[in-house]
């Protein structure tokens, strides 16, 4: 049975390679030319075609999303989305996801990918983690997003998870950011992204599932809030959050 499943699997992500291509041969274009359109209406613009092609291309693989919370996003405001990262389905899932035109801190080097890298570089700020002055530079072009009136999207873990932890510890970047700018945190947590694809445990592997994205309520920044207090209270929301519910979304 496992054997078989293996099989599936291997021909499930070669459907899915295929899909994603054609798809991202219609998308590229329209997106392409959301550059020339003035922000913040650009990129919202952006966000709306990659939620339409994703939720087609999950459709496709067998796929459905379920997202909770989106009522916690407040007229008129922009955040600092925090999410979890487990798996190469999260970028795509939770751009489009995001309610309002935001952008995600994303690796340089994926940027450099014909063609899909037009679109990712679309909708990220590009740091190259290995050189200091790029990630002190994607630090004030992630302020520049929030004074658009973008959300910035950041995964406090920095890489994937491939631990059998809830979470990783966190970077100190997103909550950094989040004292200079006094931008409230809203956390997000994604549930089965890694189901859908594994990764290095399973390369070149894809299986259908249900995936969860929940927003929790925002986390205002207080007085006497630093970086180490702010990161250590929105790692235990989230571990906490995830703990519970991840029994009920298996």
């Amino acid at each position: 049975m496992v054997v078989i499943k293996n099989i599936l699997g291997r021909i499930l992500a070669f459907w899915g390679a295929i899909v994603f291509t054609i798809t991202l041969l219609i998308a590229v274009i329209p997106i392409w030319l959301t550059n020339y359109i003035k922000e913040p209406v650009g990129t919202e613009i952006f966000r709306r075609i990659s939620k339409v092609w994703m939720e087609f291309f999950l459709i496709t693989i067998g796929c459905r999303i379920i997202v909770k919370g989106k009522k916690y996003f407040g007229k008129g405001q922009n955040y600092i989305v925090v999410s979890n990262h487990n798996s190469y389905m999260d970028v795509p899932v939770t751009t489009p996801q995001i309610p309002g035109p935001n952008k995600t801190i994303a690796k340089a080097e994926l940027a450099k990918i014909p063609l899909f890298g037009l679109i990712y570089s679309r909708g990220s700020v590009l740091v190259d983690r290995k050189n200091e002055r790029s990630r002190k530079e994607s630090f004030g072009k992630m302020k520049d997003v929030l004074e658009q009136g973008l959300h910035m999207c950041i995964y406090p873990e920095g890489t994937r998870n491939k631990t059998n932890e809830p979470l990783k510890s966190f970077h100190d970047g997103a909550f950094k950011l989040a004292l200079d700018t006094g931008k409230p945190i809203i956390p997000a947590l994604l549930f089965n992204t890694k189901r859908v694809l594994p990764g290095s445990s399973k390369p070149f592997y894809l299986w259908p599932a249900t995936i969860h994205m929940d927003f929790l309520p925002p986390v205002v920044i207080q007085p006497g809030d630093t970086v180490a207090t702010l990161k250590e209270k929105i790692f235990n929301i989230m571990y906490d959050y995830y703990k519970v519910h991840a029994a009920n979304y298996s």
